[in-house]
């Protein structure tokens, strides 16, 4: 599968690698957005492994959140380039369909390695606009919404 549109409509679990619990991070912006228009949010990050965020636990890797029952289909990945590579195999042992790369991370290896695996793969796309191309004025948090991320927190 590579329509976009597709993807967003198909799966709902969505692992957010590399999430930040700053709330002005773009990370967590857009795993808060995700999770404001229904789609379920595994945040993984190592530094804040078994806390909560988003009412969410947060676990350290893809691995860890599939073997504690997640199920796992977008991979969304905000970290550096150089280190998306790996995450091309362990999305796929964990299941699952997708590995997306946010806007600015492009890694053409990473690519080829999700796609042998079996993977669709998007790169320098952020997930929260395209949906939001999409599903224009349905998200209660973010762009062309009619409640903002400040009523949205209260």
């Amino acid at each position: 599968m590579s329509d976009v549109y597709e993807m967003l409509q198909k799966y709902h679990h969505i692992a957010v690698v590399g999430i930040s619990a700053k709330p002005d991070r773009p990370s967590h912006f857009v795993a808060l957005y995700l999770q404001s228009v229904g789609y379920d949010i595994i945040p993984i990050n190592p530094q804040y492994a078994g806390r909560t965020l988003l009412g969410k636990r947060v676990y350290a890797s893809l691995t860890e959140a599939s073997e504690a029952g997640e199920v796992i289909e977008i991979v969304d990945v905000f970290r550096r380039a150089q280190e998306t590579p790996p995450l091309a195999d362990e999305a796929a042992r964990v299941g699952a369909k997708v590995l997306w790369l946010q806007q600015g991370i492009i890694n053409d290896e990473t690519g080829e390695q999700a796609r042998a695996a079996g993977l669709d793969f998007v790169q320098d796309r952020c997930l929260k606009v395209e949906h939001a191309r999409f599903f224009a004025g349905q998200a209660p948090v973010g762009s062309n919404a009619s409640v903002s991320l400040s009523e949205k927190l209260d």
